[in-house]
């Protein structure tokens, strides 16, 4: 997909509007129509998409810091298309769990979250770095709680499901060692009810 760099598109809003405001002072509105189309537009790309795109090909080179700063630039995610804001905090998110604050990052994803987001693959990226968030802090059933609704979605993209295996494979081991633990737990405690001998008195 086509992209202007960001600093490009903030330089040509620019030179289109300021162009536009000259020519008509200069010439009258019908002279600067076109300048005033093409820096309008310039501007509502960018309320509308912000930089959710280049911030994302940071992000798969990688470089997280040069991600966050370009992320930065979009000055008003709440005007973004609804699938281009949830993207602006999942990729939030993902940062600040790279930089180990997660109770930022679980509240990046909350918001993101209660956005309606038009694909199940959306919507199962974001509960599946909630529930590895709450397994993160231990707290197992908030975990499986987003990861019911994972589960429940018609997910297509081949890494997701990928990475949804590898969750699930997580909760069974655990529920392995949890069962051993008890029945480990049952057998000690045979041993100290049963297991003990009275000891013969010594005559």
């Amino acid at each position: 997909m086509f992209t202007i760099n960001i600093y490009l598109r903030f330089a040509l809003i620019a030179l289109f509007l300021i162009g536009g405001l000259a020519l008509t002072i200069l010439y009258g509105f019908l002279y600067a129509l076109p300048l005033w189309l093409i820096g309008i537009g310039l501007l509502v790309g960018y309320i509308l998409l912000g930089t959710i795109q280049s911030g994302a090909e940071l992000m798969q080179s990688m470089d997280f810091e040069g991600a966050d700063k370009r992320l930065d630039l979009t000055f008003f995610p709440q005007f973004l298309y609804p699938s281009n804001r949830a993207m602006f905090y999942i990729l939030k998110g993902t940062i600040a769990a790279q930089r180990k604050d997660m109770t930022a990052s679980e509240n990046y994803l909350l918001q993101a979250q209660a956005i309606d987001v038009p694909t199940d693959n959306e919507k199962a990226m974001i509960e599946l770095q909630l529930a590895n968030i709450a397994a993160g802090k231990n707290n197992w059933k908030k975990a499986e709680t987003h990861f019911r609704k994972v589960k429940s979605l018609n997910i297509t993209e081949p890494m997701m499901k990928e990475q949804v295996e590898q969750f699930e494979k997580v909760f069974q081991q655990r529920g392995q060692a949890k069962a051993a633990n008890r029945m480990g737990g049952r057998g000690s405690n045979a041993m100290r009810q049963g297991g003990k001998r009275r000891r013969p008195r010594m005559r």
